[in-house]
């Protein structure tokens, strides 16, 4: 890998962090904070975006799909969201924030994968 696509990578990330915090950010605001919407956003659309990047742009997989995606979804802060629902009493929340997380990404990467794929 060449410095310069290494630098792209990581100056991506960045954007793709601010990104996601912009997102969580508004959907907070429009939806309150009681159930971590903005974060489960943010990791299916991400979920979706790597599955038509890495089928339809496969020579900026790198680029795209580790830096900018891999910045803008958050497996971390998702799952801290669930342990947080759990702490505080709020178990269905917290169960469905988990198996909802994992379920509807899966479908949004397949679904980003079969839209790449027909690029």
């Amino acid at each position: 890998m060449s410095p310069l696509l290494f630098l792209g990578a990581a100056l991506a990330g960045g954007l793709g962090a601010v990104l996601r915090y912009l997102a969580d950010l508004g959907v907070a605001h429009v939806a309150g904070r009681r159930f971590p919407w903005g974060i489960l956003l943010v990791n299916i659309t991400g979920s979706f975006a790597l599955g038509v990047v890495t089928t339809a742009l496969p020579d900026a997989a790198f680029l795209l799909g580790a830096g900018l995606l891999g910045g803008y979804t958050t497996f971390s802060t998702a799952m801290l969201d669930t342990v947080a629902l759990w702490r505080d009493g709020e178990r269905p929340a917290s169960v469905l924030n988990a198996i909802g997380m994992l379920l509807l990404g899966l479908v949004a990467a397949g679904l980003g994968l079969a839209l790449g794929a027909s690029i």
